[in-house]
């Protein structure tokens, strides 16, 4: 337990989910009994096969793919890599230019970098104070040497929806009129099993990542949707698995409670938005009511349901998670991946926050298990806490 208290609050889904029961029990039979290799031919292996072919199925139903346009990955990261790699590498003969924008996850801005290294331009677009590209932008960004755009479909940090059927509509436009292919990678990462995610619906989306312990599965598993056609190369060579565009030996088990758990989730969706809108819409009232100086991040209305970035004036972040902690209550500071960082978030100085709202910001993220009690025991505390800590004397004061 965290902490001086007995209590514990976990709200940081953004970070990670805990493993539904439901995606453990049908994991478990493939962690003992069915251990078998999916490559191999006899009968323990083929359970194993057909275990991964029906989950890829199941996956692949729930996001309108073809279940061959399916290739498992080890996560989210691994996803991002081999989009944004494996589709510039099988195109650079065409050109040589990127586009994606200043808000993406590191996954995909560091990849980005990497890709410079090699040669590669690119285009880091800007965001607006709500953390929307702009379409125009997003035009104005292309040219005749422009071969791949990444445009995340919901920020890990502040919650902001992109308009990715207008965006990815707009570069498919560009590619008829000059007779080219310009691939469209989405990282879905943060979207998918919290709002709905139709690839049949999305025609020119050509990729699209996603990890499964961001919705209640495993970690250490994730997908890359690769539309039939998409010119790709693998990043990961070996034994040929996932159609020769991924080698390495499945995680079976893994991959079966990636199935579950999105099934579950993309159930429960509409029942989930509307509980955890409620719950966002009272700690923004509330806080807004209780505390002077504070500002919100993201979208008001185009944004994930579960989601408060909120930037607290006169407070640094780090005290504010450690007094957290001490009460038992799991938030954030922006990306679980760079949370260790003292450096400003990038999202956020992107919107036009200060260095100082940067780093006064803190992310809280619910779950379907979080309730109005807990809601109601984070109010008291984290306001409890802001004044507490407003009423210090600065060190940097004398």
């Amino acid at each position: 337990m965290n902490g001086d208290s007995e209590k514990l609050v976990y709200m940081d889904h953004a970070a990670t989910t805990p493993l539904r029961s439901e995606a453990l029990e049908d994991m478990l039979p493939y962690l003992q009994g069915s251990f078998g290799n999916p490559s191999s031919l006899y009968t323990l292996a083929q359970e194993a096969r057909n275990a991964v072919d029906r989950s890829r199925r199941t996956i692949a139903s729930l996001i309108g793919a073809r279940s061959s346009e399916l290739t498992f990955t080890s996560g989210g990261t691994e996803s991002d890599n081999a989009a944004i790699k494996g589709g510039a590498m099988a195109m650079r003969h065409l050109g040589r230019h990127i586009i994606t924008s200043a808000i993406e996850h590191h996954a995909v801005l560091h990849t980005c970098h990497q890709m410079e290294q090699f040669g590669f331009e690119v285009t880091y677009l800007p965001v607006d104070q709500y953390g929307l590209v702009s379409e125009s932008d997003l035009l104005n960004a292309v040219t005749s040497e422009t071969i791949l755009v990444s445009i995340m479909m919901a920020n890990n940090e502040i919650g902001t929806i992109q308009p990715i059927s207008e965006l990815s509509e707009s570069i498919q436009s560009v590619s008829r009129r000059d007779e080219r292919t310009i691939l469209f990678h989405t990282d879905a990462v943060q979207a998918l099993g919290h709002v709905p995610v139709d690839l049949s619906q999305l025609a020119a989306v050509h990729m699209l990542s996603m990890s499964a312990h961001k919705f209640h599965g495993p970690r250490g598993v994730g997908g890359l949707f690769i539309r039939r056609g998409t010119p790709f190369e693998p990043l990961i060579m070996g034994g040929g698995q996932e159609r020769q565009r991924r080698s390495g030996t499945e995680n079976v088990a893994g991959i079966v409670g990636m199935a579950t758990a999105l099934k579950l989730s993309v159930d429960e969706i509409e029942e989930n938005k509307s509980k955890l809108q409620n719950l966002r819409n009272k700690i923004v009232k509330t806080l807004s009511s209780e505390i002077k100086g504070v500002v919100f991040n993201g979208h008001d209305e185009d944004r994930l349901p579960n989601n408060v970035s909120v930037s607290v004036e006169g407070v640094e972040g780090e005290p504010i998670l450690l007094g957290l902690d001490l009460k038992g209550i799991c938030a954030s500071s922006g990306s679980a991946c760079s949370s260790a960082s003292l450096e400003p978030s990038h999202v956020l100085l992107a919107l036009g926050r200060s260095a100082e709202q940067a780093q006064g910001t803190l992310r809280i993220t619910l779950g379907r298990d979080n309730s109005e009690e807990d809601v109601d025991y984070l109010l008291e505390t984290l306001i409890d806490l802001v004044y507490k800590l407003r009423s210090m004397p600065s060190l940097t004061s004398s």
